[in-house]
């Protein structure tokens, strides 16, 4: 008889992401499906596994191993998808970023998350090394694409070489799987780190709770899968429900967009609000192209205007479901359901999460207040990395604090009213930008707008805008009085903007995200 083993009851259960999402479809029969449509090329599971077995076996050979770093500056693409799921598959944990960021950004992110393997597409590694002489971890470049010095190692010599055959590594749900650097909206950006069960939260309570995803499904994401939105959309999703994914290298200029959606017919799409207010400046898009193949559209990143949702639901037929997710939380937590729209709001809470607003004394406020949104659920990311007061200040035990101010209706709904460093108050009042935003926006001449504080001759708060105008308009003072009537027209007088600062084009994070903070320091 065998002897019991004393600590088999506190041993966590084995547990991969790349096993549970891969693997297992394989395994299923599904091998001979598509998973990724990628420039007029398609993909089956069973191709994509044997890339992602060998790009875990060329990290062996490297010298990778547990819980070491691998930072990924790559487009979205089959090697991308690999490159994660393969550095998941030995148990090493994957780093997305962000490909627009800058030199001192990588010199800042490599020396933080101490990398020590870097995969680069050729396209970024000029500004990625420019500080090499600097980096204090890092051992391998692997380089998609045209090395350019000896020590690179080029990602095809290496993975084409190697076994499509590999053992994934014993990890259980409470190991780290891969962390997400915020976008740096707020400051500097943070390492949230991401459990290997964290996935299969968003999986079942928002893919399959709120979407009603399905194997049939085809998912196409503008955003990319260098930050938490694109990540789910693209790398999480489509394998979690046995689909497909359209993946898309490419800047997702309005055109691209509709090009792709035509032609690889999707059934959901991803996009952010910044991105749907320039496809519909398009002109005659819903004529000279087919969206007929969707049946979801979805936006998160910031607060979706009304005006985007009405003229997008007019012209194409369809609505778009908003919803708020973040970094920390890995995607969406509220959100608006298929049939089940009120636009404005960012929905109701997803199935698995609990929410609860809250004043500065953390006490919950009624209905119809405004304070900060508290989030708790199984996808919160375990901590930030070497970040420990801001761990301590946003993780409070069960609870996230999102620093998001928010108000619900007596329906149950969630409106957005800013980040708490952006909320204004007027007269003693809080006036949220969002609104004033909503109201700028509503004026056909605006196609963005962001809202920030501002100090009069007296020193008292007031709201300024920075407008960006669409084609056809021109920037002057008439405008300016034309746009400030109309928003006092729309919203109680007292919020309107006392300045209006024409601009070409607002600061955003990679997400979409306006950075108030650079327009307040402007």
């Amino acid at each position: 008889m065998d002897r019991p083993y004393k600590y088999e009851k506190y041993i966590s259960q084995y547990y991969n992401i790349t096993s549970k999402l891969i693997d297992e479809n394989v395994d299923k029969g599904l091998g001979d499906k598509t998973a990724i449509y990628y420039k007029d090329k398609a993909y089956t599971y069973r191709e994509v596994r044997q890339m992602i077995n060998r790009v875990g076996n060329a990290l062996y050979i490297l010298g990778v191993r547990m819980r070491q770093r691998v930072l990924l500056v790559l487009y979205d693409s089959p090697e991308a998808v690999a490159s994660f799921y393969g550095a998941v598959k030995i148990g090493a944990i994957p780093v997305p970023i962000n490909y627009m960021y800058t030199a001192d950004d990588y010199r800042y992110l490599l020396n933080n998350s101490r990398a020590n393997t870097l995969i680069v597409h050729e396209d970024f590694l000029e500004e990625v090394e420019y500080w090499r002489d600097k980096f204090l971890y890092l051992e391998n470049t692997i380089v998609l694409g045209k090395k350019t010095r000896a020590y690179h190692i080029s990602f095809h010599d290496i993975v084409d070489r190697c076994s499509d055959t590999l053992s994934a590594a014993y990890t259980t749900i409470e190991d780290e799987a891969f962390w997400n650097y915020t976008s740096g909206s707020t400051g500097v950006p943070k390492a949230a780190v991401h459990l290997q069960h964290d996935i299969f939260t968003c999986i079942d309570n928002y893919a399959r709770a709120v979407l009603g995803l399905h194997s049939d499904d085809i998912l196409f994401s503008a955003s990319k899968f260098f930050f938490a939105y694109g990540l789910g959309n693209s790398m999480f999703y489509p394998f979690g429900i046995g689909g497909s994914v359209v993946l898309l290298p490419d800047r997702p200029l309005p055109e691209t967009i509709f090009e792709t959606i035509t032609e690889y017919r999707p059934t959901v799409f991803f996009g952010v609000p910044t991105l749907y207010a320039s496809l519909l400046q398009n002109k005659d898009a819903e004529k000279r192209y087919d969206l007929s193949s969707l049946r979801i559209c979805t936006s998160a990143g910031e607060a979706l205007p009304k005006e985007i949702f009405y003229e997008w639901k007019k012209r194409f037929g369809i609505e778009i479901l908003d919803g708020i997710g973040s970094t920390e939380l890995l995607h969406i937590f509220i959100s608006n359901r298929p049939g089940d729209v009120k636009p404005g709001s960012s929905g109701k809470i997803v199935p698995g999460y609990a929410a609860k607003i809250v004043d500065d004394e953390g006490k919950e406020v009624p209905d119809g207040d405004v304070g900060t949104l508290l989030v708790k659920g199984e996808s919160i990311a375990a901590f930030y990395w070497r970040h420990h007061e801001k761990t301590k200040q946003s993780m409070l035990g069960e609870w996230f604090s999102t620093g998001d101010k928010y108000y619900r209706d007596q329906d149950g709904y969630y409106y957005y009213c800013g980040r708490g460093d952006d909320m204004l108050k007027v007269g003693g009042i809080w006036v949220s930008p969002v609104e004033v935003e909503d109201a700028l926006m509503s004026h056909p001449a605006v196609l963005q707008a962001a809202v920030v504080a501002k100090a009069d001759e007296h020193n008292l708060i007031k709201p300024k805008a920075f407008v960006v105008l669409k084609e056809g308009y021109k920037p002057g003072d008439e405008l300016a009085k034309e746009i400030q009537l109309f928003v006092k027209k729309s919203i109680a007088p007292y919020k309107f903007p006392r300045w209006i600062e024409f601009m070409k084009e607002l600061p955003t994070t990679s997400t979409g995200k306006i950075q108030r903070y650079k327009l307040r320091d402007k």
